[in-house]
C-alpha cells in the first residue's frame, strides 16, 4: 500500500472552488493588459525562437534606459547603466575565450555585481554555473568538475569555499570582482552581436541541487524554460508594474531568485533590490530602505518573520505582493494579516522539473495551478512510484496524498541534469501506456481541484530544510567520518512550527569509544553546509544493512526524536557548545529560530 502521511492542519480538506477562481479573475482586472502581452508566451514558446534572457534585458535597456533596474546597499543602477556594465563584463569574458555553450562559474554572495556577471554570461550564450558558496572541499571540487568552466568569477567574500577548492579544479581564467572591474574598465559597452541570434533552447544556467548520490547535481535551465517562469509566474501571476521594486533576500544561486524573481522583474520592467543575506530582525527595515513593493520568500523566511516581536515596521512598508514557495497553510492568513500582504503568489517547482504550479488566482493555502500535463500517483515507502499488476501507475483519488509526476513531451521538454545517467534515473517510462515518459518530482502533493495542488512533503533520500534539498548520503558520510561513529543513517524529521524536515542521524558508537559532542559538531560544521547539519543524533545499538534497510529508515523517520525508547539523543546547540543531551525545550527553540546558536 502507499505510504500514509498524517494530514496537516488546514491542508487535508482545503479545496479550490469556482468562487476562488472568480474572485481571482476580478482582482486581475487592472493587470489584464499586461497579462495579455505575456499570455502568448505560455502557448507559443518555441525552442527555436531568438528570445533569451539577454535579449529581453537588452531590449528593456534600449527602451527605458533611465528606469531603475537594480538596487544594492544604497546604490542604484538604471537599466541603461546596468546594460553597459554587463556588456563590458561580457567583453572581458569573450576576450578569455567564452562563447556559446561555454561555462562561466560564479562563486559569489548576493550583490549587484553577481547579477551583472550572470547577465554577461547569458548574453554571450554561455552558461552561468551558479556555485553554492556553502559548499566546501570535496563537495565544491565535485561541483567544479561538473561545470568544467572556462572562467571562474569569484567574490572575495566567499573565502571559505574558495580556499578549500583544490587548485587543480581552478579553470584557466580566475578573476575576483576587483580584477573583473579593472579588466572591464576600457572595454566596449555595446551589446554582443551574438545575443540577438541565440535560440531559446540555449542553456542559461546550471543550478546545483542535492541528489541521492550524496553529491550535488547540476540541473540545466534553458532560456526556453526560464521564459516559462518569465511569462507564467512573472507576467501572469506576480504581475509587477514598472514602478514596482522586488526585494530579493534569497541567494542568487537559487531558482527562486534567479528565475522566478528576475523573471518577474523583467516581465514587468521593474526594479530588483538585492539583499546580501537574509536577516529576520532587519528584514522590514531593508524592505523600506529599498522602497520595495514586493519580495520573494521561502517558507522558513516567513516563519522567522512571524517569530520576531511585533514592531511598527511590520506595516510601515509598501509591499503588496510576495512570491515564493513553502508558505505553510497554518500561517498563511496570519502572515498576510500581520504584515498587510494583499497577494501571496505561492508556487511549486524544482530546478530540474519541467513544469511549475503558481497561485495566479490568489487563492488561499495552495501551491497554485498548472495547465500542463501531470499526474498524482500511488507510491511506495521509499518514494518510488508504485506499479500495479500490469506494470502501470495508478492515480490517487483527488484529495489524497500522492507522488507528483510530470509528463515529458515535445511541448514540455525536460532539460534534466548535466549527467545523462542522473536524468534517466528520474524518468519514469511506460507509466500509463507504452512509450510515454514522466519525470519523478520526488514530492508528495495533494490535488485541490481546478488543476491546483498543495505541497505535502519531500520523498525519497533527500529532504528539505531551510529551503535546501539535503542529500542524506552526503551527511551520512560526514557523520560516519568521526572516529567514534561506526555507522550512520540520516533522515528528516518534522518539528512542530517548522517548514520541511530537520536532519537527524541514527548512529552506532564504536566499541570503547564515546561521542564528543563538541568535536563532532566542529567536524560537521567544517564539512557540511549549515542547512545540512543534523540537529538530532540518536545512538542506536545497530543499524540494519539488509535488503530492508530502506524500510528501517522509514521507521526511524516516523519515530523521530520523541519515540526513541532508551536510546540516547543529542541535539545541536550551536558552534560554541556543539551537541548536547536532548532537552524538552529544544524543538520549540528551533521553531523560534533560537537554536542552534
Amino acid at each position: 500500500m502507499p505510504q500514509q502521511t498524517s494530514p496537516r492542519p488546514g491542508l487535508e480538506r482545503n479545496r479550490v472552488g469556482v468562487t476562488d477562481l472568480l474572485k481571482g479573475v476580478i482582482e486581475m482586472a487592472p493587470d489584464l493588459p499586461s497579462m495579455a502581452r505575456h499570455a502568448p508566451g505560455m502557448v507559443l514558446r518555441s525552442p527555436d525562437m531568438t528570445k533569451t534572457i539577454g535579449s529581453i534585458f537588452a531590449n528593456l535597456a534600449a527602451k527605458h534606459p533611465d528606469r531603475p533596474f537594480v538596487r544594492f546597499e544604497g546604490s542604484t543602477l538604471t537599466y541603461g547603466e546596468a546594460n553597459r556594465e554587463v556588456n563590458r563584463y561580457a567583453a572581458v569574458l569573450a576576450e578569455r575565450g567564452v562563447g556559446v555553450g561555454d561555462v562561466v562559474a560564479i562563486l559569489a554572495e548576493n550583490s549587484d555585481t553577481d547579477l551583472l556577471v550572470i547577465l554577461a554570461a547569458v548574453k554571450l550564450g554561455a552558461v552561468a554555473g551558479m556555485l553554492n558558496y556553502n559548499q566546501h572541499g570535496a563537495v565544491i571540487d565535485h561541483s567544479m568538475k561538473l561545470l568544467d568552466a572556462k572562467v571562474l568569477i569569484r567574490d572575495p567574500r566567499c573565502t571559505a569555499a574558495w580556499e578549500t577548492m583544490s587548485p587543480e579544479r581552478h579553470p584557466e581564467h580566475v578573476l575576483d570582482f576587483a580584477a573583473l572591474a579593472e579588466a572591464a574598465a576600457d572595454k566596449p559597452d555595446v551589446d554582443p552581436a551574438v545575443t540577438a541570434t541565440l535560440p531559446a533552447s540555449t542553456t542559461a544556467f546550471y543550478i546545483f541541487t542535492s541528489g541521492t548520490t550524496g553529491l550535488p547535481k547540476a540541473s540545466l535551465m534553458s532560456h526556453n524554460r526560464w521564459l516559462a517562469n518569465y511569462s507564467g509566474i512573472g507576467g501572469l501571476a506576480v504581475r509587477l508594474r514598472p514602478s514596482d521594486t522586488l526585494y530579493v533576500p534569497l541567494p542568487m544561486y537559487h531558482n527562486n531568485a534567479l528565475s522566478v524573481s528576475l523573471g518577474a522583474v523583467l516581465a514587468g520592467g521593474a526594479c530588483i533590490a538585492i539583499g546580501r543575506k537574509f536577516s529576520a530582525s532587519r528584514f522590514w527595515d531593508d524592505v523600506i530602505a529599498n522602497r520595495a513593493t514586493a519580495f520573494c520568500y521561502i517558507g522558513e523566511l516567513c516563519r522567522y518573520l512571524l517569530a520576531q516581536p511585533a514592531k511598527p515596521v511590520d506595516r510601515a512598508h509598501a509591499v503588496r505582493v510576495i512570491v515564493g514557495n513553502g508558505m505553510r497553510p497554518e500561517i498563511w492568513e496570519e502572515f498576510a494579516q500581520r504584515f498587510g500582504i494583499d497577494r501571496i503568489v505561492e508556487f511549486y517547482g524544482a530546478s530540474e522539473l519541467n513544469l511549475a504550479f503558481v497561485n495566479a488566482f490568489n487563492a488561499k493555502r495552495t501551491a497554485g495551478f498548472c495547465p500542463l500535463p501531470y499526474k498524482v500517483v500511488e507510491y511506495d515507502a521509499d518514494g518510488s512510484p508504485r506499479r500495479d499488476a500490469d506494470g502501470r501507475l495508478r492515480p490517487v483519488p483527488k484529495g489524497e496524498p500522492g507522488l507528483l509526476i510530470a509528463q515529458i513531451s515535445a511541448r514540455v521538454p525536460l532539460d534534466g541534469y548535466t549527467d545523462d545517467a542522473e536524468t534517466e534515473r528520474k524518468v519514469i517510462r511506460d507509466a500509463f501506456k507504452p512509450g510515454d515518459a514522466y519525470f519523478n518530482s520526488g514530492d508528495l502533493v495533494r490535488q485541490q481541484g481546478f488543476l491546483h495542488i498543495a505541497f505535502v512533503d519531500r520523498l525519497g533520500d533527500t529532504f528539505r530544510w531551510k529551503g535546501e534539498n539535503v542529500a542524506t548520503t552526503e551527511v551520512e558520510a560526514a557523520v560516519a567520518g568521526d572516529d567514534a561513529v561506526g555507522q550512520a543513517v540520516v533522515y528528516g524529521v518534522e518539528i512542530h512550527g517548522c517548514d520541511g524536515r530537520a536532519g537527524m542521524a541514527a548512529i552506532t558508537v564504536r566499541a570503547g569509544a564515546a561521542i564528543d559532542g563538541k568535536a563532532l559538531a566542529d567536524r560537521l560544521y567544517a564539512d557540511l553546509p549549515a542547512y545540512a547539519l543534523p540537529l538530532f543524533l540518536r545512538e542506536v545499538s545497530e543499524i540494519e544493512a539488509t535488503t530492508t534497510f530502506k524500510n528501517r529508515k522509514v521507521e526511524l523517520r516516523e519515530e523521530g526524536f520523541a519515540d526513541t525508547g532508551d536510546d540516547r539523543v543529542w541535539v545541536l546547540a550551536g558552534k560554541t557548545e556543539g551537541y548536547v543531551p536532548f532537552y524538552p525545550e529544544y524543538p520549540a527553540e528551533v521553531a523560534a529560530a533560537k537554536a542552534p546558536r
